[in-house]
């Protein structure tokens, strides 16, 4: 017979067998994905799953402010635009740097930390549709700045954008062209989906680790009573101006890696459009949960390109020619799926135990 400490040894080994198993099973199902999509649907599914990454990392860093600290932001995309301009001009041939991406990346997240700081220190005894307006006008500042800082002297090279920009290295490797690894050749664009997808899991990492923290709880003490979180000693002024700016963080590093992928930054990317689709990400996957939050961040990027392929074939075989546009198509579903689900699911699609059971008990009392 199996002596009483050994035996209690196996209980607690079982489940960290099983995690680490699960663990392995989905790390080979990531790392699978590009491949399964290059060979079935072709690698512009790649490069959709690419910037649906990217708005994994958008959607985490607004979640902090509007999630976790419960401030309205309506301006996150001017951060995604400090980061990319930032990556542009030191990175291509308008100023005559290429400074590498390890390095570009640190100030990107740091310059766009110091614009999260210059937006909420006007902004801390505001709340609500307040805060949201001003939030708005800062995000179109931004806009308007880049849009204008050609003359009279050439900064952001105006509305024509920045072009030529140097494409990411990592070990020495320029992701623009493919690599041969243990005799798999690996395209471009899988080399920058392993790169966003490392990148992504990290910025997670981050998150759960603020969230677990004193900080993250008093982020959730301002979110829920901000005067009983004053009273409790709070310091809410540097704990809200902190949200901010390690928000904007991630929408810098966010930027950069577009600038980096896209090769090429213009102010028509970082529109009032983009603001709303990555808030509508945290509300629709449930604000404050960071696993519902990157499932809406990947429904919401993916699914308009998925409706945008579906629309013509769909329209054919139902009334044998097109009758409306694909994109005017694409955005009238996407828009009615929106509707559907915050009218049956008003928590969001995957909401923490605390959002759930406030809604619970909402109900209740109505």
């Amino acid at each position: 017979m199996m002596p009483a400490p050994i035996a209690r040894l196996f209980p607690r080994a079982q489940p960290k067998a099983a995690a680490f198993t699960g663990l392995l099973i989905a790390a080979a199902a990531l790392a699978a994905v590009p491949f399964v999509l290059g060979m079935n649907f072709g690698n512009s599914w790649v490069r959709i799953v690419d910037f649906a990454l990217l708005y994994v990392m958008l959607a985490l860093g607004l979640n902090i402010v509007v999630g976790f600290a419960g401030l309205l932001d309506l301006g996150y995309i001017a951060f995604y635009a400090v980061g990319a301009y930032l990556y542009a001009l030191l990175a291509s041939p308008h100023f005559g740097l290429h400074l590498p991406l390890w390095v570009i990346l640190p100030l990107g997240a740091a310059c766009a930390a110091l614009f999260g700081v210059l937006l909420g220190a006007p902004t801390l005894r505001l709340r609500g549709d307040y805060l949201a307006i001003v939030t708005l006008g800062f995000g179109e500042i931004i806009r308007i700045f880049l849009n204008n800082l050609n003359a009279p002297l050439n900064i952001t090279n105006g509305p024509q954008g920045i072009a030529n920009i140097d494409s990411m290295s990592v070990a020495g490797h320029a992701l623009e062209k493919p690599l041969v690894l243990f005799g798999i050749a690996l395209p471009s664009l899988y080399l920058f989906y392993y790169l966003f997808l490392a990148l992504a899991i990290l910025t997670m990492f981050i998150c759960i680790r603020l969230e677990d923290s004193r900080i993250g709880r008093a982020w959730v003490a301002i979110r829920e009573d901000e005067i009983a979180a004053k009273a409790c000693g709070i310091n809410t002024r540097n704990i809200k101006l902190l949200a901010f700016a390690m928000g904007a963080s991630f929408g810098g590093v966010a930027g950069g890696l577009f600038a980096g992928f896209q090769q090429f930054v213009s102010p028509e990317s970082f529109g009032l459009l983009e603001s709303i689709m990555v808030l509508c990400m945290v509300v629709l996957g449930g604000m404050g949960h960071i696993p519902g939050v990157v499932l809406g961040a990947l429904l919401l990027a993916i699914l308009p390109e998925a409706l945008r392929y579906a629309a013509r074939p769909m329209q054919i075989w139902m009334f044998g020619r097109m009758l409306l546009d694909p994109e005017a198509l694409r955005m009238l579903l996407f828009g009615g799926a929106l509707i559907v689900v915050m009218l049956f699911r008003p928590a969001g699609l995957w909401p923490s135990a605390i959002r759930r059971r406030e809604f619970a008990s909402a109900e209740k009392e109505t």
